[in-house]
């Protein structure tokens, strides 16, 4: 089991009307002039939108709206959200919406400080010594950012999908309604169900193999949105299983599932160039690209992949044959997201085969040029990722 520092320093508001607490978390944690950030319309025709203006005014807490974010978020919306804050005197960021939205927000709370471009935190050509405080009512179960320490933009210029990881950026609240997911689209109640589940897994496939506790947690929680997921698809206003996934959102991203484990992500990270090349869904992409990785690392790490097949997967372990248990566990995992609707193959996702130079072209990006590897469990150099974006191919 390895030594671990589990920081968690976001308030959670959990439940119906939980939004009503808005005006005054934001005065316990110093803001003073808000930049209310949003993505597409929804926020706005679900009425979120109106009751957050409504409620700030009331409460005499001035601000300024900034809408557009589209999934897979922008760097260039995060620079005219940057030049808003500072032409407005924004010292606190609103985060109206799910991953993408709390992720641009982040991002903007890094750069309004900054003297230099933002994406230079990308880039790694420097770190970032402050973030504006930021508060989530959060819409969308999927990226668990309202907890995390993560943050993914996309460069326009060359459509680079990155992450960065860094404390300054955990949010000081995340209000959460289940309510408000009730009308989400079953694609995208899907694609959040394998997000929040592939934070977990890449967790849990580990060399780390004796943390007990840590793994029970992360097996209960992989099997709760397991059982969710096709319950509040059928129907979506079914609140004890809604509010179930969006908890699991947050726990699923917040490190509680990487104590004495270490991540791995090298499937996220893979699905980055995906989303980056292609527009996808990030969560669609996963499903489509994390067969092809179980298969290509699972003969070095049976013994996870079994425990994956029987804990999780319910499947009947058989003593004589761990590698084939191990793969009715992967086979079971794929058959699960087909039933959500969820691709298992890119093919699938896009609706074609990637050509050869599409697969050059995401291996070049993924691995900078062949300088960088993935993964921890099993690391993976450039050939490595190429195999798997072939065998995802088919």
């Amino acid at each position: 089991m390895k030594d671990f520092n589990f920081y968690a320093p976001t308030q959670v508001v959990f439940g119906r009307e939980s939004e009503e607490k808005l005006p005054q978390l934001i005065q316990r944690y110093g803001g003073g002039k808000v930049l209310v950030h949003y993505g597409g319309g929804s926020a706005r025709k679900s009425g979120l939108l109106d009751k957050v203006e409504k409620m700030l005014t009331e409460a005499g807490i001035p601000y300024v709206e900034l809408g557009g974010v589209v999934p897979n978020p922008l760097l260039s919306k995060v620079r005219e959200g940057i030049e808003l804050c500072r032409k407005e005197h924004v010292n606190f960021i609103l985060a109206v919406g799910g991953g993408s939205v709390i992720d641009s927000s982040k991002a903007i709370g890094y750069g309004a400080g900054y003297a230099g471009d933002v994406w230079d935190f990308w880039d790694n050509k420097a770190v970032p010594q402050a973030c504006l405080p930021i508060g989530v009512i959060l819409t969308i179960p999927a990226a668990g950012s309202e907890m995390s320490s993560s943050c993914v933009v996309t460069n326009d210029e060359g459509m680079l999908k990155r992450g960065f990881n860094s404390d300054l950026c955990r949010c000081k609240f995340a209000i959460m309604n289940p309510e408000r997911t009730y009308t989400l689209p079953p694609y995208q109640t899907a694609a959040g169900a394998v997000d929040i589940m592939m934070h977990t897994m890449e967790r849990y496939f580990s060399k780390y193999e004796d943390a007990l506790l840590t793994d029970a947690i992360a097996e209960a929680l992989l099997r709760t949105v397991k059982e969710a997921t096709p319950k509040v698809l059928k129907n979506p206003e079914d609140y004890p299983n809604r509010a179930a996934i969006m908890w699991a959102s947050s726990l699923s991203h917040n490190d509680l599932t990487e104590c004495g484990t270490e991540k791995d992500f090298a499937s996220h990270k893979l699905e980055h160039e995906l989303s980056g090349l292609f527009g996808v869904t990030h969560g669609a992409g996963l499903a489509a690209i994390w067969g092809s990785w179980a298969r290509y690392v699972m003969d070095k790490h049976l013994n996870r992949f079994v425990q994956f097949a029987v804990n999780v997967m319910g499947v009947h372990q058989d003593f004589t044959d761990a590698k084939a248990t191990a793969l009715q566990g992967i086979e079971a995992a794929e058959t699960f997201f087909s039933s959500i609707g969820m691709p298992i193959s890119v093919p699938q996702l896009i609706g074609r085969q990637m050509t050869d130079d599409e697969i050059n072209i995401m291996v070049e990006k993924c691995s900078r040029g062949g300088k960088l590897t993935l993964g921890a469990m099993e690391v993976l150099a450039a050939d490595d990722m190429r195999k798997i974006y072939q065998k995802a191919n088919k």
